[in-house]
């Protein structure tokens, strides 16, 4: 005789993106398995691995690609999978600012922690009297290939900027015509990045530095000062110190 069936609750939040509704459920103990190995690794590439392996296993929401989706979209869709799986609480060791020696142990209220959005954050750049650009989130696998497969140098830094400006190149448009990426080459929308003057460019990586970003501020108080600080946790690593 087969053993029961144990019934897993399901769960819905909105994704900070686009606002639409996606189905989860928590994750189960050969899931946990997954992400404990990773944690232990201390291999970020390891952990984000087995984050979109968890992930991909928890959503129920059909459709939902996770390699569509924003790295903020999956940091904030983690965080709830994990509230709703081993606890609505996680344990943080934070560095207080003003001595920047003593560690103190902090939980947070995983509910407390939200996607902030910059209000002057916009995904269409104006590059010229005519031309525009319109920007998309880089992915999960963007975020991957751009921090844990380049080599520390001050050339990768910048070809690594460069790839990520080009794989995130929504449409090109003026007035009269568009050119969206899905018709170009990646040698083509490379060039056109290269092409850009400086105050361009630098227009085009605001939109990266003022995306929505997980973000959270928590007040530590130093033991031996007891100087009161705020630090601010930004990415989904930072909530695993």
């Amino acid at each position: 005789m087969p053993l029961p069936k144990i019934n897993t609750p399901t769960y819905e939040l909105v994704l900070p993106s686009n606002g639409k509704k996606i189905k989860y459920r928590p994750f189960l103990v050969r899931e946990e398995k997954i992400l404990i190995m990773a944690l232990e690794s201390e291999d970020m590439k390891q952990i984000t691995d087995a984050i979109v392996e968890i992930l991909d296993a928890c959503i129920i929401t059909r459709g939902i690609k996770l390699s569509n989706l924003s790295t903020f979209d999956m940091e904030y869709l983690f965080l709830n999978v994990r509230g709703k799986s081993v606890g609505e609480t996680i344990e943080v060791n934070l560095l207080c600012p003003d001595d920047e020696k003593t560690q103190v142990t902090t939980m947070i209220d995983i509910d407390t922690i939200k996607i902030q959005k910059d209000k002057s954050h916009k995904n269409i750049v104006k590059l010229d009297d005519q031309l525009s650009m319109k920007l998309k989130y880089p992915s999960i696998d963007q975020f991957i290939e751009s921090n844990f497969e380049t080599s520390d140098t001050a050339s990768s830094d910048i070809a690594t900027t460069m790839e990520m400006i080009t794989s995130c190149i929504d449409m090109i448009y003026n007035a009269e015509e568009s050119w969206n990426s899905k018709d170009s080459t990646k040698k083509e929308l490379s060039e056109f990045v290269e092409s850009l003057n400086t105050k361009q460019f630098k227009d085009v990586e605001n939109f990266f530095a003022t995306m929505p970003k997980l973000s959270h501020t928590v007040k530590v108080t130093n033991p031996h000062t007891k100087v009161e600080s705020d630090v601010v946790l930004e990415g989904l690593a930072a909530f695993f110190s």
